[in-house]
C-alpha cells in the first residue's frame, strides 16, 4: 500500500535535506549551483555547469557521486577524444577455440552519473556523441541499442565559451540539459572556510545517504504535485516569450534573439517547480516556483544574435524582462 503524500513528501525533504548537507561538508558556498544540480538530480536531468576554471565545479560533482550509491565515472574532455572513446566500441574477441567475433566494449558512458569534465574542449563531433545517452539513456552501436542503467545523470562542466580551446556546444544538446546553472566567484568568507577545509590535516569525509531506487522513488512522487492550469499557461507563454515575432515577444525578444526556447523548456520548468513546491512544503506548483527556475531552465535554450553581443545583453537579462513583462493573470482561452 502506498503511502500518504504528506508523509512520502515528508521523506522527499528529509532526503534533499541530508544530501544537501553532506555537499556542504565539502562545497563552501553557491547554495544555488547545489540547489539547482539536487533539484535537477531528483526530476532525471542533467546538468551544464558553466564557470572559469577552479571554482569547484568538479569536486561538486564528484562528491555527489560520493554521497550519492551510485556508479560515478569521470571524462576528461580534450580535443582529441574521439565518439568510440565515450560511447564505447565493437572490437574482436577471441574464445578459447581460436573463433573470433564482434564484442561490444563499452565506453565511460555506461555508468549512472557520468562528469563530462571541461565538455567544450571536445570538438562538436565528439560532443554529440552525448545526444542518444541523454535523450534516449541508451547507445547505438554498429546497429545495436544497448542500454543504460538507471538512473542515469550527466553532469558536465565547461569554461565560459570566449576561453581558448573551447567549441560551443551544439543547440541541440544545450537543449537536453535541464538547467545550465553558472558557477561564480567565492567571497571573502567563503575562500577563508574554503582555506580552512583544505589545507587542514583531516580533510571532511562524507557519507553516502541515499540509493538509485530512493532517487526514482522520489522522481516519481514530484510528478505527483498539481499545477493548476492557469499556472501552467504562465509558464508557456514565459517559454513563447523567447520566439522573436511571437504572440508573447517582448521588445528585448525581438530586438536580440535569434531562436528561442523549445518545449524541452516549458517541461523543465514545470519539473523543477514541482520539487520547489514540495521542498517549501506543499503539493502544487505557484507562479514564484516558476519564476525561481525559469532563468536556470532558459538561459542556455536562447540563441542571441550578433546585437546582443555588441550590446553586452545576455540571455539571464533578457529572461529577467520577460519574467517582469508576463502577467500572472489569466490569459485568454487556448483554442
Amino acid at each position: 500500500m502506498t503511502a500518504p503524500i504528506e508523509e512520502r513528501a515528508q521523506q522527499f525533504r528529509d532526503a534533499y535535506a541530508r544530501v544537501r548537507a553532506e555537499l556542504g561538508k565539502v562545497v563552501v558556498g553557491h547554495a544555488d549551483v547545489i540547489e539547482g544540480v539536487l533539484t535537477s538530480l531528483f526530476v532525471g536531468g542533467h546538468v551544464l555547469l558553466e564557470g572559469v576554471p577552479g571554482l569547484g565545479k568538479t569536486l561538486l560533482v564528484r562528491t555527489l557521486g560520493e554521497v550519492l550509491q551510485l556508479e560515478f565515472k569521470r571524462i576528461q574532455f580534450t580535443p582529441d577524444l574521439m565518439p568510440a572513446d565515450i560511447i564505447g566500441t565493437n572490437i574482436i574477441a577471441t574464445d578459447d577455440r581460436g573463433n573470433r567475433s564482434f564484442s561490444f566494449q563499452p565506453g565511460p558512458i555506461f555508468t549512472q552519473i557520468c562528469l563530462a569534465d571541461e565538455i567544450n574542449r571536445a570538438t562538436p563531433k565528439t560532443q554529440s556523441a552525448l545526444l542518444e545517452a541523454m535523450q534516449e539513456h541508451s547507445v547505438t552501436v554498429g546497429g545495436v541499442m544497448h542500454r543504460l542503467t538507471e538512473p542515469f545523470f550527466v553532469l558536465a562542466t565547461q569554461n565560459p565559451i570566449d576561453q581558448e580551446g573551447t567549441y560551443p556546444l551544439p543547440e541541440a544538446q544545450l537543449d537536453r540539459f535541464l538547467f545550465k546553472l553558472v558557477v561564480r566567484y567565492s567571497s571573502r568568507q567563503e575562500i577563508a572556510a574554503i582555506l580552512d577545509r583544505t589545507t587542514a590535516v583531516d580533510p571532511p569525509k562524507v557519507q553516502t545517504v541515499l540509493r538509485g531506487p530512493d532517487i526514482e522513488s522520489y522522481s516519481r512522487l514530484i510528478r505527483e504535485v498539481i499545477v493548476a492550469p492557469h499556472v501552467q499557461d504562465f509558464a508557456i507563454r514565459l517559454v513563447l516569450a523567447t520566439h522573436p515575432e511571437g504572440e508573447f515577444a517582448t521588445d528585448q525578444t525581438n530586438r536580440f534573439v535569434r531562436l528561442g526556447a523549445s518545449p524541452r523548456g516549458a517541461q523543465a520548468i514545470i519539473l523543477a517547480a514541482k520539487v520547489r513546491a514540495l521542498i517549501d512544503g506543499r503539493y502544487h506548483v505557484s507562479f514564484e516556483d516558476i519564476k525561481r527556475v525559469a532563468t536556470p531552465a532558459l538561459r542556455h535554450r536562447l540563441l542571441l544574435n550578433f546585437e546582443a553581443q555588441a550590446e553586452g545583453i545576455d540571455a539571464d537579462q533578457i529572461i529577467a524582462d520577460i519574467i517582469a513583462r508576463t502577467s500572472t493573470e489569466a490569459a485568454p482561452a487556448l483554442a
